[in-house]
């Protein structure tokens, strides 16, 4: 499938404050997928008391510290009844870090501060006193093998029978605990993995493009690119010890 005139709207949140490890990256290979299919794409980039575009098309946030967090917790609440909206009539979108936490129900630190979250989500985080640090790989029955690097101390719980974006084969995923990363919810995925992880996972990044375009043309299927060095890069990632 050849782009011709279409084009998408990409909605990135919070780019200032929630842009830890890289996570900018990942709006970089959404850009250059598309460009070398022919498909213009146009960046929104959202910051507190902005106003949403009308048209979304892909919806993007990054990981940020719990002082960013505290930042755009308020207006994130204001949004995030549009936002909620979005995903339920499933606008493919992909959350990293602490924005994937505040598209849950909420964030309770260790000093028991309680940051409400806008429910994408049905789960919740709690401030641990270790942060889970290193190199992930996860097995995803959609995408295959998932790779990234985590840095976080917030345990994450599903509060409801929600499904992980992949099984843990190496590193702590959502809490350490279950050997679960992630989480997918219709067309969102939610996920601790910097890296960025989008660069190292292509099939993701196809995703979030191909359903985007389904969406807004009736497109199916998206045209091969030589995926070689992305392939190699994931075999390098994948093989770093923890």
């Amino acid at each position: 499938m050849n782009g011709g005139k279409r084009s998408l709207t990409i909605l990135h949140l919070y780019p200032r404050e929630m842009n830890l490890y890289g996570d900018h990256g990942n709006i970089l290979a959404l850009q250059k997928r598309c460009k070398w299919r022919g498909i213009k794409t146009v960046v929104v980039e959202y910051e507190p008391s902005k106003k949403l575009p009308k048209e979304v098309d892909v919806i993007f946030g990054g990981g940020g510290q719990d002082s960013g967090q505290s930042v755009i917790c308020g207006d994130l609440l204001k949004i995030g009844g549009k936002l909620k909206d979005l995903v339920e009539d499933g606008v493919p979108t992909l959350v990293v870090c602490g924005l994937y936490q505040l598209f849950g129900n909420f964030f309770k630190t260790l000093d028991n501060t309680v940051i409400k979250g806008i429910g994408v989500f049905n789960l919740k985080t709690l401030g641990g006193s270790e942060r889970l640090i290193g190199n992930v790989v996860a097995e995803s029955s959609q995408f295959g093998e998932v790779v990234g690097y985590e840095n976080h101390s917030g345990r994450t719980f599903f509060e409801a029978d929600l499904q992980p974006l992949g099984d843990v084969k190496k590193g702590a995923g959502n809490n350490g605990e279950d050997f679960e990363e992630g989480v997918r919810y219709k067309n969102a995925i939610g996920t601790y993995l910097h890296g960025p992880i989008l660069p190292k996972n292509p099939k993701i990044a196809d995703f979030l493009i191909e359903t985007a375009l389904t969406r807004k043309y009736g497109v199916t299927k998206l045209s091969k690119l030589d995926d070689d060095l992305e392939r190699k890069t994931r075999l390098s990632a994948a093989s770093r010890p923890r």
